[in-house]
């Protein structure tokens, strides 16, 4: 026992000597909620959305042109407005001839629907770190109240960049078709499930 414990002192004495070089290269402990003005950094959002294909496996890409703000107040949440733009043209798969079937007319017609929007209408806590938010998704030029599903990941100073910083985790699923969006469908599958990562950086 004398030995375990003496072993047991040994590291931690080392735990406390290196704590100050942890410290350095770890994020910030969490902090409450700033109410505030936040901007999405784009190098660390995507949304990913995934769809059946044919029934014989589940097909996986990405939207990595997303811009958004969000202002947001903790203690009046039904104030929040969060408004995000897609740049459709950024879908991707890493098959480039798909990537270019699925920006052609068949599908998100990316000439003519450059962008899709998604504007919050309201927020409504579920949980303790979740909440539902409703809003007007405008996809493939048509306009439709969906439901995000929202996790509260953290708050606090991104030790990397020295920056207050949100960060959130979504899903929710589309029935394609409804945005009229309906080339071999049902055969690839009307649900298209979304899967949303957000990192927000409190605006200068």
């Amino acid at each position: 026992m004398r030995h375990i414990a003496s072993i047991a002192a040994c590291s931690l004495a080392a735990v406390l000597a290196l704590a100050p070089v942890a410290h350095s290269q770890s994020p910030a402990p969490q902090s409450p909620v700033r109410a505030g003005t936040y901007v999405i950094d784009p190098a660390h959002s995507k949304i990913t959305w995934s769809v059946s294909h044919f029934g014989f496996s589940t097909y996986v890409g990405q939207f990595t042109g997303v811009a958004a703000t969000l202002k947001l107040d903790p203690k009046a949440l039904d104030a929040t407005d969060l408004q995000v733009t897609v740049d459709t043209a950024s879908v991707g798969t890493l098959n480039p001839a798909l990537d270019t079937h699925l920006k052609s007319p068949d599908f998100l017609d990316a000439a003519k629907f450059p962008q899709a929007t998604f504007k919050a209408t309201s927020v409504k806590p579920t949980g303790e770190k979740s909440a539902d938010i409703t809003g007007d998704l405008t996809l493939h030029g048509v306009t439709k109240p969906v439901v995000i599903h929202a996790t509260f990941n953290q708050a606090g100073v991104n030790f990397i960049d020295h920056k207050y910083s949100l960060g959130f985790a979504g899903t929710t699923v589309l029935k394609r078709s409804e945005f009229g969006i309906k080339t071999y469908s049902p055969a690839i599958g009307e649900d298209v499930t979304l899967q949303i990562e957000a990192e927000f950086k409190a605006a200068s």
